[in-house]
């Protein structure tokens, strides 16, 4: 890609975005291909992000800080605070924990002890189909509350994204993940949440957040908590989980 090209020629300091109106050769994690029609907020970001600094050292927390920007990109603007917009883990923002309606991809490349990320993001801000908008919850909720918020834009929502992202990772350079976990936690689907470890028919483990490098952390019964992460083949990312050794 263009950026992909780009992201090597120009000044560390500069960063650079592109934004896409439609897109149609997107990609999602493991080859799954992303179809984005018009009124998606579609965007291709590129940073640096120094080897030797908090995120450096944990660079699978990336995708978990962009999700997090998406959502408090709407939940910050006075007003929209309550709008079910969620993170999921590991990488895709939800309306509340029914439905899908963006996600993230990062790639990095460490060059001497520069990483290199290009962080691709989309989410449905003004089409209906095929899953739902955030403009549709916008709509209910005005419905539901009496209120009269107004509609928002992909390239305003964009924006903001990139706004927030730049405070989460310089939180997360400050302060490490406990910078940020609390907010996220507040965002997430999996509070209380049960998974079964290894299997269909595996042990039953409860979600209990995520640890120190991005990964999932569950309790499970006589086993305390361990960390996992998705075995890559289904098609919900929580349904079985591998247990790393």
């Amino acid at each position: 890609s263009l950026i992909g090209r780009l992201m090597f020629e120009l000044p560390e300091e500069m960063g650079l975005i592109a934004v896409a109106g439609r897109q149609t050769q997107g990609k999602g994690r493991g080859g799954n291909v992303w179809l984005s029609p018009v009124g998606c907020a579609l965007s291709t970001l590129h940073i640096s992000i120094p080897l030797h600094s908090n995120l450096g050292q944990r660079i699978p927390f990336i995708q978990h800080l962009v999700s997090l920007a998406v959502v408090e990109a709407v939940r910050s603007i006075p007003g929209y605070e309550d709008i079910e917009l969620r993170v999921k883990w590991p990488n895709d923002i939800y309306y509340s924990d029914l439905m899908k309606l963006g996600g993230v991809l990062v790639n990095s490349t460490l060059i001497e002890t520069t990483f290199h990320i290009l962080i691709g993001f989309g989410f449905n801000v003004n089409n209906s189909n095929p899953t739902i908008c955030i403009n549709d919850l916008i709509a209910k909720f005005n419905r539901e509350e009496g209120t009269e918020l107004k509609a928002l834009s992909a390239d305003c929502l964009i924006a903001r994204t990139v706004t927030v992202l730049e405070r989460l990772i310089e939180i997360f350079q400050e302060k490490g993940p406990n910078g940020v976990l609390p907010q996220y936690y507040k965002y997430w689907v999996h509070s209380g949440k049960q998974v079964r470890l290894r299997g269909e028919d595996g042990p039953l483990a409860w979600i209990v957040g995520i640890d120190d490098y991005g990964y999932l952390q569950v309790h499970q019964e006589g086993e305390g908590v361990q960390s996992v992460h998705p075995d890559g083949n289904s098609f919900d990312m929580l349904r079985n989980l591998i247990v790393p050794k």
